[in-house]
């Protein structure tokens, strides 16, 4: 897998993507809004965007780095003696709980909010919500996350696996589809289902401020920030922020533009 790295992780996101893309085609949670194609295709350009500002501006990603640190033994996982399955599935877990911490922190510094709510204006929920996110954000997680793989000494291997189902997943529980009750309900308890992250992307404050996880629903559980249901209902619930709800702000140039523009509310 490390050798194919870039082929690994192409595959694994256009193959996501186009699942959920036909998915929210055939059978969707809510009805799609007017204008929503235009909306999609931007909030694809902003990924597009982003992706190509880190292949810029960092000379190494992630993998990399993290093969760099094990030949340097930098790092927990280099520097005691684990079965190598056990140093990839810990590394695994402690970097979800890493996203989760990362996103609450964003919530909470006002200057981290104000890249971070680009994703949260989406008056729209569906699967290209969850590549809609500011470059600068995204240049600053690229940051936090290699101060976590060295603190960690997180393997290679475990960090290409982590960053792909991080991916797919977010794309998954940002999906504008739904899962039969019986599998939604238990499935939840370990993972964060589309139900439940939609919950995360709701006008309300209070329920804007649950769900943080992207992958393991069991992080929100532990730290109290769990919520199960919106208070209007999944059909009727508004999402998005108030102050960002017309067409025209929803245009890459505005996307970019957002994080310095004042909130009227």
């Amino acid at each position: 897998m490390l050798a194919y790295e870039p082929a690994v992780r192409l595959a694994a996101f256009a193959g996501m993507l186009a699942a959920m893309l036909l998915w929210e085609t055939l059978a969707p949670r809510r009805a799609p809004a007017a204008g929503n194609g235009v909306r999609r295709l931007n909030n694809l350009a902003m990924v597009a965007v982003s992706t190509l500002v880190v292949r810029l501006l960092f000379p190494v990603l992630a993998v990399g780095f993290a093969a760099d640190m094990a030949q340097r033994g930098i790092g927990l996982f280099n520097a005691i003696a684990v079965p190598d399955w056990l140093a990839v599935l810990l590394a695994i877990m402690l970097l979800d709980l890493a996203i989760y911490g990362q996103h609450r922190l964003f919530h909470r510094v006002p200057w981290f909010w104000r890249l971070h709510r680009v994703h949260h204006a989406d008056p729209a929920f569906d699967t290209t919500t969850a590549l809609r996110f500011h470059p600068l954000e995204i240049m600053l997680s690229m940051v936090i996350k290699l101060a976590v793989v060295a603190l960690l000494g997180a393997p290679p291997l475990a960090v290409l696996v982590f960053e792909v189902i991080l991916n797919a997943t977010a794309m998954f529980n940002h999906g504008n589809v739904s899962l039969p009750p019986r599998l939604e309900q238990p499935l939840r308890w370990l993972l964060v289902t589309p139900d439940l992250h939609r919950v995360h992307h709701s006008v309300h404050g209070d329920e804007m401020n649950r769900n943080f996880g992207f992958n393991l629903s069991v992080w929100d559980r532990l730290f109290g920030s769990f919520a199960g249901q919106p208070r209007d209902g999944h059909i009727a619930m508004q999402i998005g922020l108030h102050d960002f709800r017309e067409p025209r702000a929803q245009w890459l140039d505005r996307l970019l533009l957002q994080p310095f523009r004042q909130r009227r509310s």
